[in-house]
């Protein structure tokens, strides 16, 4: 049972900066061009593209109209639409899910405010060798002490923003953040189209080749339109919760789907320029593209330390924007649920979160049986997001497609929408995305996540 008056946005271009600040964070300006890089370039964006419209786009509608038309958070707002059912186990699913994510995720971003402060101090300025940098992010993740106060630091960040509420605190971050996110970000990609040779960088990554496209491809481009939107969480439930009946939450929802793609986008053009200006360097490098390759980029180009603390602020914003969302859907949960004041939820969470980070932080060479788990070889930060930011949102992502398409039912969902004036063949078509189309491919990337895990 809510416990009293609940936040709202202040307006609706506080809440389309703060939900798209949400869904764009590491995995836009990290996973995206690392994805596009190993999936061969502009054939994978035009597939991304699709998957975005035809999947990502009718789940976000989906949990904004959970969210409004119950005014509360994911536990609560199952219960209130399937009463005396398991469904809000479910929502539940996405409160554990965001306090999950976040105890890693805190400890990645605490790296890019590391690399910031090593590259504003010259540290990457007049490298002996490329091989220098990858010793230096060794140094830096391994060392316990660095990188357990760097995440102590970014979560008291993302603790302080969610202390100041919804208006007060979320939005009014978001109002900063996600302006000075873009300036930076433009910033970036006209320097990076203008480096001599960098038209190479973008042939790869605006001129499609649909020979390279695969089932895997496929896969890649669902997986990461799912993820890059921060669905199956609970967030945009949440945020959706603090709407105001009079926003047009399908307009809303496009223009939040739109910034998240045009700042994936974006991140690409600031890359891949650069990147392709030297040869020898590798667009399929993973995560080791943005900590070990672009380092090595920016201390060869012309006002390379500039730019590279450009781009470790632009990391680091992002990040934060998406932690603050992390952080609300737990707190909500306990305001909503369990009688909490905002500051015991998030002091009590935010501990918690920074608590269930240490192994992770731990885990990159400090600790051994940490930086490979027996039995599975992997480290404990790998294994956390491999169960988190992959089952965990999918199983919860294809759990809401069927509540909404099987047991709530489109029609209501349609309503909440607004929907109302939209022809008949848009309601038909929406209809026939969240019964049939969005349960099937979230249900084909969680059997083809099991089948990659089996795989030696």
């Amino acid at each position: 049972m809510v416990s009293g008056p609940r936040g709202l946005w202040g307006s609706r271009v506080g809440f389309v900066l703060a939900a798209a600040g949400s869904a764009i964070g590491l995995g836009n300006i990290w996973r995206f061009p690392t994805t596009v890089g190993r999936s061969g370039g502009a054939a994978f964006v035009l597939t991304y593209l699709l998957c975005v419209l035809l999947i990502g786009l009718p789940i976000m509608l989906a949990e904004l109209a959970i969210g409004r038309r119950t005014q509360r958070n994911p536990v609560g707002a199952f219960a209130a639409l399937a009463q005396g059912s398991l469904w809000r186990l479910v929502g539940g699913l996405g409160v554990v899910t965001g306090v999950g994510i976040l105890s890693y995720y805190s400890v990645v971003a605490g790296w890019t405010i590391g690399y910031f402060l090593n590259d504003a101090g010259g540290a990457f300025a007049n490298l002996p060798s490329e091989e220098y940098v990858k010793q230096a992010f060794l140094s830096l993740i391994s060392n316990p002490t660095m990188t357990l106060s760097l995440h102590a630091v970014f979560m008291a960040f993302t603790m302080a923003v969610v202390l100041g509420g919804v208006k007060g605190g979320i939005e009014r971050a978001a109002k900063v953040l996600m302006p000075v996110l873009l300036i930076i970000l433009l910033l970036l990609v006209l320097r990076s189209v203008t480096l001599p040779g960098a038209s190479v960088g973008l042939e790869f990554y605006l001129k499609p080749d649909f020979s390279k496209v695969t089932f895997a491809t496929v896969m890649e481009a669902l997986g990461q339109a799912f993820f890059s939107l921060s669905l199956g969480m609970g967030a945009m439930i949440t945020y959706g919760s603090y709407l105001s009946r009079q926003a047009n939450l399908f307009s809303s929802a496009l223009w939040v789907v739109g910034a998240d793609t045009a700042i994936a986008l974006l991140a690409g053009l600031a890359i891949f320029p650069a990147l392709f200006t030297f040869p020898g360097l590798s667009p399929a490098e993973g995560p080791g593209l943005i900590f070990v390759v672009l380092p090595n980029v920016f201390d060869k180009i012309p006002g390379g330390m500039v730019f590279g603390a450009g781009f470790f602020i632009l990391l680091l914003i992002a990040a934060l924007t998406s932690s603050i969302s992390l952080l609300e859907v737990p707190v909500a949960y306990l305001i909503d649920e369990r009688g909490w004041t905002r500051r015991q939820a998030v002091l009590a969470l935010g501990a918690l979160a920074f608590a269930l980070g240490v192994p992770s932080a731990l885990g990159q060479g400090a600790v051994g049986w940490l930086t490979s788990l027996p039995g599975l070889g992997v480290s404990f930060l790998d294994a956390m997001d491999t169960l988190f930011a992959k089952y965990s949102l999918t199983i919860g992502g294809l759990f809401l497609a069927l509540f909404v398409g099987w047991r709530w039912g489109v029609e209501p969902a349609l309503d909440e929408i607004a929907f109302v004036r939209a022809s008949r063949f848009n309601r038909v078509f929406f209809r026939i995305l969240l019964r049939y189309i969005c349960p099937l491919a979230i249900a084909v990337i969680l059997v083809n996540l099991a089948l990659s895990s089996m795989t030696p």
